[in-house]
């Protein structure tokens, strides 16, 4: 190990608008409108929404403030709004996936960049800056922390990495020194916390702490902002980020080719709202329910194929084959899987089906297994080999990657009309307006200018 932290904090301190290429830029934008659109209809649908409310208003942490909260009426003090993008952005598992690491690099970064952005009268260049300097720190330290052993031990990468993340983007527009950032990235190591216990019963802890990733960075930055000594070798130390999170640290990840090759753009994005172990399956499903014109009458017995990783968070059969609850189903290979089979699709709507009969009864025909196909030689592990047997014969897939990473990333006008699809029920005609305010954020000498047209 040598001296990660402060490289790091190096990066970040260092890090120019001017020098971050143009295709990182344009990508990181539509990363932003595409978390954005999750967050904004969360506000108004996701079932654990109220219970935040509430529970601010319960400790007098609703005062009125000047950071938005998207798909609100009312703006929030920073922190706490940090706190509720992150959770609502999160909420329908709806948000971007980098694959290597196997973290949600938006949920945590882009509510901290946007609570300071606002907070601190920044240009929407500056915010821009933030959040790829905060994807690169959270994505290189989940790459570090190797997501199957920091799975096995029981953590969440977003919730973990992910408030380093959000600290590097609230530290760079707060403008804080190498020291300062680095101080930041040691409270950061006090606060990064997120337990994989809410796959037992489809808790919302994972909205939460998703969330509390994103406020804890904001906090660590503005403690840093105001000379809190914050511990040093936050990453690399002997109680660090990598000692006490993984048993297969790999240091040299999180600062490999820093600053020439960008982690930002292997960052893929959802078709589905549901756990991205899912999605190769889910999109072959579709597939072969097209092609060889299969109902669910025909299918006698269909076999998933995922790597660990995948079946620690959706291929407990005991636990996950009829989920009663959205987090639930949205970490359920069996009912994501029976539903696109039955259906030829998956949207966020379809939550309704949740303990659907015919769901139920499809569920129960599915079996999920690991296959080492989907574990050696490959980059990243969200894979899946589907197997349908029918009256007719074995229907067999390898489906390498998911449709969203970033060899198949949908072009901007599809990424757009998914985030108005998300987003038209809550903003009705401003929806627009905002989606082309994002789009060019690079024009707004102040954000503020662009983030109020996500109120409601």
């Amino acid at each position: 190990m040598a001296h990660e932290t402060a490289t790091l904090a190096a990066y970040v301190f260092n890090l120019k608008y001017q020098d971050i290429p143009e295709e990182v830029l344009d990508r990181a934008k539509v990363l932003t409108l595409d978390f954005l659109g999750s967050a904004i209809r969360a506000r108004s649908e996701a079932e654990s929404t109220p219970s935040m409310l509430k529970t601010l208003e319960t400790l007098a942490l609703d005062a009125k403030g000047e950071s938005t909260v998207f798909g609100d009426a009312k703006t929030w003090t920073p922190a706490v709004a940090a706190l509720l993008n992150g959770a609502l952005g999160h909420s329908l598992d709806f948000d971007d996936t980098h694959a290597d690491s196997s973290l949600h690099p938006s949920a945590p970064v882009v509510p901290a960049a946007f609570a300071v952005g606002e907070m601190v009268g920044a240009s929407g260049r500056d915010v821009l800056t933030a959040i790829v300097a905060g994807y690169e720190v959270c994505c290189r330290l989940g790459n570090a922390l190797d997501p199957t052993s920091h799975y096995a031990r029981g953590f969440h990468p977003t919730a973990t990495a992910g408030t380093y993340g959000a600290a590097a983007a609230a530290a760079k527009l707060f403008g804080l020194s190498e020291q300062q950032i680095i101080a930041a990235f040691g409270v950061s190591g006090s606060q990064a916390a997120g337990s994989l216990q809410f796959l037992v019963n489809g808790a919302w802890n994972k909205r939460y702490q998703v969330g509390a990733s994103a406020m804890n960075g904001v906090i660590a930055a503005t403690l840093a902002r105001n000379d809190f000594v914050g511990a040093t070798e936050s990453v690399e130390g002997k109680h660090g980020l990598l000692a006490g999170y993984t048993d297969d640290a790999h240091p040299g990840k999180a600062v490999a080719e820093l600053g020439k090759s960008y982690e930002t753009m292997k960052i893929g994005v959802k078709p589905y709202p549901s756990c991205r172990y899912t999605h190769a399956a889910i999109d072959a499903l579709i597939a072969m329910r097209r092609e060889h014109n299969l109902t669910p009458e025909q299918v006698k017995r269909v076999e998933i194929g995922l790597h660990r990783n995948g079946i620690t968070l959706t291929g407990d059969a005991a636990t996950k084959r009829h989920p009663t609850s959205i987090v639930g189903g949205q970490f359920s290979m069996f009912f994501t899987g029976a539903l696109a089979l039955d259906q030829g699709s998956f949207g966020w709507d379809d939550y309704n089906r949740l303990g659907d009969a015919a769901i139920d009864a499809l569920a129960d025909k599915f079996d999920v297994v690991q296959d080492d196909r989907l574990e050696i030689g490959r980059t990243h592990p969200f894979g899946a080999r589907v197997s349908i047997t029918t009256d007719n014969g074995v229907h067999e897939r390898l489906h390498a990657d998911p449709s969203g990473e970033p060899n198949s990333f949908p072009d901007t006008k599809a990424m757009q009309q998914k985030f108005l699809t998300l987003a038209r029920p809550v903003l009705n005609a401003r929806a627009e307006k905002f989606a082309d305010a994002i789009m060019t954020l690079e024009r707004f000498d102040r954000v503020a200018k662009a983030t109020e047209l996500g109120r409601q």
